[in-house]
């Protein structure tokens, strides 16, 4: 299986045309039909359902869309690394993470870097752990920042100096808001939204689940959440409390929310992990020793 017919296929999912995937690819109709037909014989399996105006993918098709999209990138990221092993570095480091203030850690050691390495360009991906060790166990990303809990022992980590502060976003016309801090026993009986993460037992250690105790099976949640950018907008919309960090929802005075912290206070840590045995491009390799000699001198 070529890579090139990868691409042609990939175009052809995304256009759900022949006509107009060839018009892009500068091939002609019945070259692009001929490489399809060749891919489906060689998968042994139907990839499109045609029609006399579009083409569109059976389940099958859809499977390889998304592996063909992953080993399309790949190679196109391994391509940008070698041509950035040049005098004046250059290529992309590839950072992924939940929702988090210490971002701005990184942020800061990036604005450094760009003075001295102006052609490193950095790639932010916003998920949970699930989704971020997913993606660094498969090599698209370099860098996973995981807040606590998390399993970090097939990981090289490094400690990053911040800690979030858990705690309620609600509406500022709550009778919730006007306390200066929340227990588990004000929650009890409340529509909560709730991180999956945050409340899943699973995990050896889980400040939420061990802060509500005997109570967490008696909480009322009726949405959960990866992102607490969502989770705002449901609080927003008056669904319920949402239980999340600091400083990720907007609750500036022009917002209608307000955040209270849970009492006693949890503060989560927060990790730089990568793989390891990782073998690093010149730019990712610059910017851990980058991160390194920051937070260690920290």
């Amino acid at each position: 299986m070529e890579l090139r017919v990868l691409r042609y296929f990939l175009t052809v999912a995304r256009e759900g045309s022949i006509t107009k995937a060839a018009n892009f690819l500068h091939v002609t109709q019945p070259t692009l039909s001929r490489q399809l037909r060749d891919l489906e014989q060689i998968l042994g399996k139907k990839l499109f359902i045609r029609s006399s105006h579009s083409i569109s993918l059976t389940e099958e098709g859809i499977l390889l869309k998304k592996r063909a999209e992953e080993i399309v990138y790949m190679v196109d990221k391994l391509e940008t690394e070698f041509s950035s092993m040049k005098e004046m570095v250059s290529g992309d480091v590839y950072i992924g993470g939940g929702e988090t203030d210490a971002i701005r850690h990184i942020a800061q050691i990036i604005k450094e870097l760009q003075k001295k390495y102006p052609n490193i360009r950095y790639h932010l991906y916003s998920g949970n752990e699930e989704d971020v060790t997913d993606r660094l166990d498969r090599g698209i990303l370099d860098f996973g920042i995981l807040i606590e809990p998390a399993d970090l022992s097939k990981y090289n980590h490094l400690n990053i100096p911040a800690k979030d502060l858990w705690g309620v976003v609600m509406k500022k016309d709550s009778p919730l808001a006007a306390k200066d801090t929340i227990t588990a026993t004000d929650l009890l009986h409340l529509p909560l939204i709730c991180s999956r993460q945050a409340m899943n037992r699973s995990y050896s250690k889980n400040e939420i689940a061990d802060w509500f105790g005997e109570n967490l099976d008696k909480l009322n949640v009726v949405t959960t959440y990866n992102l607490a950018y969502n989770a705002a907008i449901m609080v927003e919309e008056g669904i319920g409390y949402a239980i999340t960090l600091d400083k990720i929802a907007n609750t500036s005075e022009e917002s209608a929310l307000c955040f209270k912290p849970l009492e006693p206070k949890i503060e989560s840590g927060l990790s730089l992990v990568w793989r390891k045995h990782q073998v690093f491009s010149a730019a990712a390799d610059i910017f851990l020793k980058a991160v390194q000699a920051e937070f260690i001198r920290r």
